[in-house]
Order: C-alpha cells, then structure tokens, then sequence
C-alpha cells in the first residue's frame, strides 16, 4: 500500500438491488465499475462472516466461514441451480434499510431449493468440486458444518444450551451427530462453496480492473460461534462453556461507562502452546480472500482490557497481556509478510506504536477525530499524517460527516468552516478534500460522505445493540457526474494510479523478532 492511492468504504449489505439485502451479484460489479469511473483503487468492505446477534457482521457465528446472505441469487439462476419459478422476486423498498429478517427467510429458501437441484442433478465434475472445496477448507468447515446443522435443530446458536455430550463435544456424540446431519451437513458445505464462487468471480473482475479489495479482520470472534465451540481450551470460560471475562473497552469518545463487548477473551498462552496454529490459518483464510485485511481493535493484540462477564457496564475492568510480538513473528515465520491495516485507534499506548512500527504496518487516521479535539482552540490537527497511513473521514463506528458536523457546538462548526474555507452546504465535500490531499498514502471516504448523507445513513451506533448494520443505496444515486466530480479531486491530489500492483513491500525488522523471542522466553 505504498503507493498513493484512495477508495471507498461500502459494505455488500448496502448494495441495491431487487432484494432485502445487498449482495455478490450485478450491483457489486457496477459498484467496481463506478469506482473505476471516478479514479479509485481500493473497495473497502466490513467482516463478511455469517452475521450474529443484532446482524452484527463483527459477532459472526464462524470467523471462517462467509455469509449465506450474500450470496446472489441471479448467479444461482445463470447457473441454472435456480429456475425463474423458484424466485419469487421480492418487491423493492427503496427506503434505504436492509429488511434482515426476510432476507435470511427468503435467501435461504432459494439455498435450499438450490441444494436440492445441486443434488438431485448430481454432475459428476462439480459434485467432484465441492468435494475438493471441501477438503481444502477442512481445518474450519467440517465443525462450521455441523455447528450450523445443530444450532438449526436446537433452535439456538448458544451450544452451552445444547445437550451436555454435544456441548463438550464428546466424540461418540460427535460422530452420531455427524451421521444424523449428513444431509444438512453437505448442504452448509455447499452455501459455503456457492460463496467461494461468486467471491472468487467478483475478485477477478476486481483485479481485471485494477481494483484491490480491503477486508476487516474482527479481533475477537463470538461466544455463540462455531469457533468457540469447537475450540473453547483457546478462550477463557468455565467449565460450563461460559466466559469468565469479556472483552471490551474503557470509557472514552463513544461512551462514558466504557463499552461491554460480551465477546469472550483469548487466552494466549494456549495459542502460543499451539504455535498460534488457529490464528495463523485464520489469517491465511482471509489473504486468499483479499489484497489487504484490516486488523480491527489492534491494541488487543498488546493488551486487551477484560470485563467480568457479569458486569453491566466497562467501568471496572483491567488490561491484561495480548499475543503481542510473539504472536506476530510466528505469523510472519508461517505466512511470510501479509499486508495489513491497523485499526490503532482509541487508548493507544507506546507498545503499540512501538509494535506497529516494527512490523511496518499502517496505521489509521480518522479526520473527524483530529478535527473534534482541535476546533475548540481553533488549531490544525497536531501533526501531519506519516506516508504509511491510512486516513478516513470517517468509518463505519462514526457519524456520517455530515451528521456529524451538524451536531457539532455552533463555535466548532464556524471553526470548522474557517479551517476549510467552506460554507454549512460544501463542508463534506472539504473534508473530502482534505483526506484525499493528506500525505497519508491511502485515502479511504464511506460511500455515504460521498451522498452527503445525514445520520440516518449511519451504519453503526457503537454502544447501542439494535437498529445498526441496517444502511443500503437507493437505485441510481451513483451518477456519472459523482464519479467525475470524485475522479477530479482525486487527480488532484495524485492518487489516480494507472495500475493496482499486486505486490506487498514488507520490510524486515530482526529488532521484531528479537522482541518476539524474548517475550516467548520470559512466558
């Protein structure tokens, strides 16, 4: 990511189309072809994992495993996996929401009826490929499989509900289980390879042109996973599968009583027994699936401030060890050098500048944050963006810049137009000015900045559990002359590249390793 370049930050959930929910299908190729348009070279997207409590794409049930949601059904229909007759064409709401609940009844009724086509049909050459995709993501999807065939017969996600045998896996439970749901088994294996496809067409049209696609890599991973339930000795719970701790963050911006995450904790040292072996395929997952992963809460890799499970609210909580250098030279040793955002914001401390400068990886600069704790003393922001950084106006945890702004005292919003040489109606498009003309090497803007939308296109709300994950396009706001108008400031300020190169430069930092080995021989 060293070249100059920018993007836009759009989830696949927010794409339009004649269905409750965005999806793999016609609208993420004309979305790649409107960046093209307007001189941009990185689609940053949220998790793309099967979404958990609240639609939350960061409490996802495997962090593996891909969304069924997303899946389109016009690729199923030119596969000929489902007839014009199996899809009943929901009628569009362009209210701009995601209608969840009929998303998951309707997409998932097309699924099944695709399964049964699939295997009623029986091709020899692709029943041969899903059983290759198969092997090849066996290290996850044989316990996702059975996970998902279990929750949907218990009517829970939550497996320290389920019977005690099956709850701490008892592996005669286990292989009974597995000969029971075969059939629902094979089904989950295929929604997953269904996904694989259609991702692996759009990223080839991505790369076609010239377009890198950015991911985000949720620290933690959900109790009612997959993923806890197949590995509960790699997190901290108790000898009923319950979390003794969880994860969460001190009070700050977004809340005075800190934020409980209700996410369990990592035990580390576990991992490190285990050469960090589930965090290394985990992250080798995701590089197959994208250019660049952003790693969310990145100070949780140095530390990571623990809440007891049973508390209402952050206030008391404690900081304890994360993998820190360890973890990532054993990552580096396993993988090579993966190319990698840092999400550093929030309680930072000087481990963590120190860690992200040893292993060269960029951090994150978000405008709305600088902006907010200077405009009161009518400053600039403290200091420029270093070249190996990626600015924001915003991202999917803030306001839209346009919401935000106008919740701003009426003292920082003259400030602010005084700053930016900008009236109340060009402020967002100044701001966009201003990332795009930083020295920071990517430039990231949400589709919604772009709109000029206000905070009821918000994506999330952090703190709040319900109403968030919720924002789409309406049909046709993606005009051709907001492409233009996006590809001239981009010009302007050097970040329309000819061409995405593929390649990562990673430079190498024996001090990081050494680090790396002392902190294995002090644990």
């Amino acid at each position: 990511m060293s070249q100059r370049a920018s993007g836009i930050l759009l989830h696949l959930t927010s794409l339009p189309n004649p269905y409750p929910i965005g999806d793999l299908g016609p609208a993420a190729t004309a979305f790649v072809d409107f960046m093209v348009e307007s001189g941009q070279r990185w689609w940053q997207m949220l998790p793309i994992g099967p979404a958990g409590e609240n639609n939350s794409p960061y409490r996802s049930l495997s962090a593996f495993g891909c969304n069924p949601l997303l899946i389109s059904p016009d690729r199923l229909l030119e596969q000929g996996l489902l007839s014009s007759q199996d899809v009943e064409l929901p009628i569009f709401r362009d209210d701009g929401n995601v209608d969840y609940p009929v998303a998951a009844r309707t997409k998932l009724q097309w699924l099944r009826k695709a399964f049964e086509h699939f295997e009623k049909n029986r091709h020899i050459v692709h029943q041969s490929e899903l059983d290759a995709f198969t092997q090849a993501e066996s290290f996850w999807l044989e316990d996702f499989s059975l996970f998902s065939a279990i929750q949907e017969k218990e009517g829970t996600s939550d497996w320290t509900r389920w019977g005690q045998d099956l709850r701490t896996r008892h592996p005669e439970a286990i292989l009974r289980a597995q000969k029971y749901f075969a059939n629902d088994i094979r089904f989950h294996q295929f929604v997953q390879w269904q996904f694989s496809l259609q991702w692996e067409e759009l990223r080839a049209y991505c790369a076609s042109k010239g377009i890198g696609l950015i991911g985000d890599i949720p620290l933690f991973v959900a109790h009612q996973s997959a993923d806890v339930w197949s590995h509960p000795g790699l997190f901290k719970l108790d000898a009923d599968g319950k979390p003794t701790v969880v994860a969460g963050v001190p009070p700050d911006y977004f809340s005075k009583t800190g934020q409980v995450w209700g996410v369990p904790v990592y035990r580390w040292d576990a991992l490190q027994e285990q050469k960090y072996s589930w965090w290394i395929e985990r992250l080798r997952t995701a590089s197959r699936r994208f250019d660049v992963n952003r790693l969310d809460h990145f100070i949780g890799f140095v530390r990571t401030y623990e809440v007891p499970a049973e508390a209402r609210t952050a206030v008391n909580g404690q900081y304890q060890p994360g993998g820190g250098a360890s973890f990532f030279a054993a990552v580096r040793e396993a993988l090579g050098c993966l190319p990698f955002i840092a999400d550093d914001l929030g309680a930072t401390s000087p481990e963590v500048v120190a860690l992200l400068d040893q292993l060269q990886i960029p951090g994150t600069r978000v405008l709305q944050f600088e902006f907010g704790s200077n405009l009161d003393t009518g400053s600039v922001p403290s200091e420029p963006h270093p070249a190996k950084s990626v600015v924001y106006t915003g991202t999917h945890d803030n306001d839209t810049t346009a919401g935000w702004y106008r919740k701003l005292p009426s003292t920082q919003r003259k400030a602010l137009r005084l700053r930016l040489r900008a009236n109340d109606h060009e402020i967002v498009w100044a701001m966009i000015r201003e990332v795009l003309a930083s020295p920071s090497d990517t430039a990231v803007v949400p589709a919604q900045d772009l709109l000029d939308l206000g905070s009821n296109a918000r994506m999330n709300l952090p703190g709040i559990e319900q109403g968030n994950w919720q924002w789409r396009l309406k049909h046709g706001v993606l005009t051709g002359d907001l492409a233009q108008k996006l590809r001239s400031i981009t010009t302007a300020y050097g970040r329309l590249g000819r061409e995405l190169h593929s390649t990562f430069a990673c430079q190498e930092d024996d001090s990081t390793l050494q680090i790396a080995a002392e902190v294995g021989n002090r644990k």
